[in-house]
């Protein structure tokens, strides 16, 4: 006995949905069976996890030193990831305090199915960069 093939979740565009990106990738990887849920969409923490990832690379890379998340100030799931999806992370900057950072970070994946491409989350993320006692300093501008 073979089981179905799970359909693919129906793609419709919201009046507000972007036509492209915003910002730089900081990171791309596939979902993979391992992080699928008993309903074969993706955990909503491991893509939770990669944009942090992806918006500490940001953070760092401004900051030029460690960093820590503070918080995340916003999250939006607007569309299941599948297994077998490439999922990338863009973050762009919203604003560099005396010592944070907000970041903004959109996931996108790429449909192995049809080669479509549409935005799954959203989320806007603060670090903080710190030294290496842990202590936070100000942002290097």
């Amino acid at each position: 006995m073979t089981t179905p093939a799970r359909p693919e979740p129906a793609e419709r565009a919201a009046p507000s949905d972007p036509a492209a990106p915003t910002g730089d990738v900081v990171i791309r990887t596939i979902a993979m069976p391992a992080v699928a849920n008993a309903n074969g969409d993706i955990f909503g923490g491991w893509l939770v996890s990669q944009m942090d990832l992806g918006g500490a690379i940001l953070a760092r890379s401004t900051a030029l030193s460690r960093v820590t998340t503070v918080a995340i100030d916003a999250m939006s799931f607007i569309r299941p990831v599948c297994v077998g999806d490439t999922v990338s992370c863009y973050a762009s900057m919203v604003k560099i305090g005396h010592t944070s950072m907000k970041i903004s970070v959109e996931a996108w994946v790429h449909r192995y199915t049809d080669s479509s491409q549409h935005r799954v989350t959203a989320g806007l993320f603060t670090y903080v960069a710190i030294n290496a006692q842990g202590k936070p300093h100000a942002v290097q501008r």
